[in-house]
């Protein structure tokens, strides 16, 4: 039989994040737009300003009916980043296998632009991850923001590069996640966009530099 732990990660994500688990298909409507609602209020105001009341309002609920699915705004912010994240890791996967064969620093550097272009994109994404909005205890279980990047590019350096000290690979992907996750952040606070890219070129040297040296 699973172990009590297995279960718990099988588990679906909003199961896990939200108060109860949305049966009906009204319950699942109401969840989603609890979520948009809240990636709209993310996108014009930022994390910070948001409240339950603010969510609700721009949810059409009541607050109390908001608390029916969740316990309070953080399981609100965190239910968004892991959907963003797990959004990210299933992209990538895609956008790299098509990329074909190619060393570690075009793996590194097309794993990058992949990671920033889906910034662009999510606006609510970037002002949780950056701001630092995303609570410990759903950092831990999910290694956010940087587990989706961290977990590719640790099997492409273990099946293709054959590495084989995974003590080693490990910390040296943590560091290198540490890094990425804060000069991406960086780069986003750039005055231009060709500032942005000069940031993102420097940064795909450094850890290809950090990771794939001889």
């Amino acid at each position: 039989m699973a172990s009590t732990k297995e279960t718990v990660a099988r588990r679906p994500l909003m199961e896990r994040l939200s108060r109860r688990v949305p049966l009906q298909g009204r319950s699942q409507q109401t969840v989603e737009d609890i979520l948009e609602a809240t990636s709209r209020l993310l996108v014009s105001g930022g994390a910070k300003e948001i409240t339950t009341n603010a969510i609700a309002a721009e949810a059409g609920l009541s607050v109390g009916a908001l608390y029916r699915f969740f316990p309070d705004k953080q399981a609100i912010i965190d239910a968004i980043a892991v959907r963003h994240v797990e959004a990210f890791q299933r992209s990538a996967v895609l956008v790299l296998i098509s990329l074909g064969a190619f060393s570690g620093p075009d793996f590194v550097s097309g794993l990058i632009d992949h990671f920033v272009a889906f910034l662009e994109q999510r606006p609510d994404f970037r002002a949780i991850a950056f701001g630092g909005h995303i609570s410990q205890t759903t950092r831990a279980a999910h290694s956010l923001p940087d587990s989706a990047g961290v977990n590719i590019l640790k099997k492409f350096m273990l099946k293709s590069l054959h590495a084989k000290d995974r003590s080693a690979l490990d910390i040296k992907l943590k560091m290198a996640a540490e890094t990425g996750e804060r000069l991406i952040e960086f780069a986003f606070k750039q005055k231009s966009v060709e500032e942005r890219l000069k940031v993102i070129a420097e940064l795909k040297l450094m850890l290809s530099s950090y990771l794939f040296k001889k």
